[in-house]
């Protein structure tokens, strides 16, 4: 099962771990920002040898049994240039930023891979009032 390749941490002390930043209650079909990044509090490197390939965030409605993917981001500059490794003129920073309108309470999962040292997940619970 993939599941058991899934990583997870403190973001505060991993710097894969995906941040989920929202407010944790929100009014029903009002729209409203989440955030999600990777390294807010210990810097991810981001080159060409070492980066986050993607984002991917998803919404499960309490009492639902699928999620709904809200967003999904690829991450394509790492440096790489004809000058040769980390020599680019442009370097990703790994932050997706959202907004969506909720009907129901539930959770949102965040995603993210490093090309290194694979999946990485976290979670947070969101109200819908």
């Amino acid at each position: 099962m993939l599941s058991e390749f899934v990583k997870t941490a403190d973001w505060k002390s991993e710097k894969h771990v995906p941040l989920i930043e929202c407010p944790a209650e929100v009014a029903a079909g009002e729209a409203f920002d989440i955030t999600v990044s990777v390294g807010k509090e210990i810097a991810h490197p981001n080159t060409t040898a070492h980066f986050i390939a993607w984002i991917a965030l998803h919404y499960v409605p309490e009492g639902s049994k699928a999620s709904i993917e809200l967003a999904r981001c690829e991450f394509s500059a790492h440096g790489a240039s004809a000058e040769g490794p980390d020599k680019g003129p442009a370097f990703t920073q790994s932050c997706v930023k959202i907004s969506a309108k909720l009907a129901k309470s539930g959770k949102l999962y965040a995603t993210e891979f490093c090309n290194i040292h694979g999946l990485w997940a976290s979670e947070k619970a969101i109200t819908v009032k």
